[in-house]
């Protein structure tokens, strides 16, 4: 990976792009940011080289495969030693509900965005893989009533 790597404006626009469709030909995205096929091309190999550029995904809407709730759970652990928090991790790893997961500050250690199918789904895996876990102190969980914005995207800002 190059750790010299620099963002341009045509890497930014580039990037951009691809987060709202990763599957636009590279000519069309050549022509959406005003370069040509070959240059996007190799900027993008560039970019993936250097990390910027992970692979591409698609989305998947929850609500349409059955996974329609989603829930954030804030854990509080009762160690912050390595074997914990490796424990900790190895569980959260393994459980697919479980698709974010941050470290964070405050009174809570621990923020846990799960999207489950249904009430009894949740309450299975928060009994079951997170307050079974002997280095959880507690826990306390928010419902998520609608989301309000939802993306992916992180902003690019073209360098000045």
């Amino acid at each position: 990976m190059k750790s010299d790597f620099t963002i341009g404006p045509l890497e930014a626009r580039i990037a951009s792009a691809l987060q709202k469709d990763a599957s636009i030909p590279v000519s069309d995205l050549a022509a959406q940011v005003n370069s040509s096929a070959a240059t996007v091309w190799r900027r993008i190999r560039a970019m993936e080289e250097a990390g910027v550029l992970s692979a591409p995904v698609r989305l998947v809407d929850p609500s349409k495969v059955g996974r329609g709730m989603d829930a954030f759970c804030q854990v509080r652990m009762k160690s912050q030693d390595a074997a914990a928090r490796a424990a900790f991790q190895k569980a959260v790893d393994a459980e697919p509900s479980i698709v974010e997961v941050y470290s964070i500050s405050g009174d809570w250690d621990y923020l846990v965005h799960l999207v489950v199918r249904d009430i009894a789904d949740l309450e299975t895996v928060l009994m079951e893989r997170i307050h079974e876990l002997d280095c959880v102190a507690s826990a306390s969980t928010l419902f998520v009533l609608r989301r309000v914005k939802h993306t992916a995207a992180i902003p690019v800002d073209e360098p000045t």
